[in-house]
This record gives structure tokens, sequence and C-alpha cells, in this order.
């Protein structure tokens, strides 16, 4: 049995975000930067300057841009969530504009570590970055995770799954696409 711990991440835990990200060969090219760039700067980015992006935003950032999950202490999941209006990918994206005014946050990616794959890590990594947005007194937080109707590859979930949400509280808010529901969770609900 593993032990799994999780926390929001700070510009000290640089490296452990390093070593996750290092261990997913498209994360280790993205940083995410996807939803924060537009695509011609992402494009060319991909890669060290993605990364340096990134690093700077981690180190400048007012507030945790995500959480890590520690698998018996070794850094081994990642999860980004910040405010909606932090990823200036949604402005420019019909599928997932937002379903109404709420300044939500976003829970945008998952990077699990290779070595750590199937280990379970998605729903904690979820709780965390739900008691993260709660520290910040956000009035809700959604995620945007891919349906599945074939199999799918481990590069291609990396905004996750809809189970997981879904066993967070998390509920279907809006469907654009077949595959892509916007699945949120209001905070300003007494439980």
């Amino acid at each position: 049995m593993s032990k799994l711990a999780t926390k929001p991440a700070t510009a000290a835990d640089w490296k452990d975000i390093e070593t996750v990200f290092a261990g997913c060969g498209d994360a280790s090219r993205c940083w995410c930067a996807w939803w924060r760039k537009p695509r011609a700067e992402f494009r060319a980015g991909y890669g060290a300057a993605n990364k340096r992006f990134f690093k700077n935003l981690v180190e400048t950032s007012p507030h945790p841009l995500g959480v890590l999950a520690y698998r018996d202490g070794e850094p081994a999941g990642w999860c980004a969530v910040a405010p909606r209006a932090d990823h200036s990918r949604f402005e420019r994206s019909n599928l997932l504009a937002p379903v109404d005014g709420v300044p939500v946050w976003s829970i945008t990616c998952f990077v699990i570590h290779k070595a750590h794959r199937g280990a379970g890590l998605m729903r904690p990594l979820i709780a965390a970055a739900v008691k993260l947005t709660k520290r910040h007194r956000a009035p809700a937080v959604e995620g945007y995770p891919i349906d599945p109707i074939r199999g799918l590859g481990s590069g291609e979930v990396f905004t996750g799954l809809p189970g997981p949400f879904a066993d967070q509280g998390f509920v279907e808010v809006a469907r654009r696409s077949p595959i892509r529901p916007i699945m949120q969770l209001d905070l300003t609900r007494k439980t």
C-alpha cells in the first residue's frame, strides 16, 4: 500500500514540479502553457521556452498554480488549478466558453509521472485542488474532462475523466461536444 500526500505547489517546490513534468513526454514540452498562450506563441515555445514561461509564473503568481501529489515521498502527479481568468485559451473557445458569470477557478490539466500512472492519483489531486480553491474563496471550480467514446491514450486524458470529478461532487453544467462536458462544483452551497 502506497503512502499518498498532496499539497499546493509553491515556488519552493519547483524541483518536484520539474520531476513530475520530466516524467511525462507531452507535459515536458507544454508546461501548462497551452491554456495561457496563443497557439502560435505556444508552438514557438514548445519545450524550453514554455518551461521558462511556466517557471516564471510559478515564482511570481500570488497563489499556487496547482497541487502536487507525492507517492511514498516521491513527486508523482500534478493538477493545474487557477482562476479561469488566468487562462487566455478560454477567451477563444466556443466549446469551453463560460456557462455563467461566476468567476470560477479551473482545473485544466493533470500530469502523472510515467512511473506512477495507474496509481489512482486523479481523485486525490482533484480533492486537493478543491481544497485549494476553497482556501482562496472561489465560488466554484470547474473541470473539463474528456468523456471517452473509445479507448484513449494517456496523452489524451490530460484534462481528466468525468468519473473522478463526479466522485468529488462535480456536476455537468454544459456539454457543447459529445466528448467534452463542463463539470462544476459549487463551493457556496453549505453541505
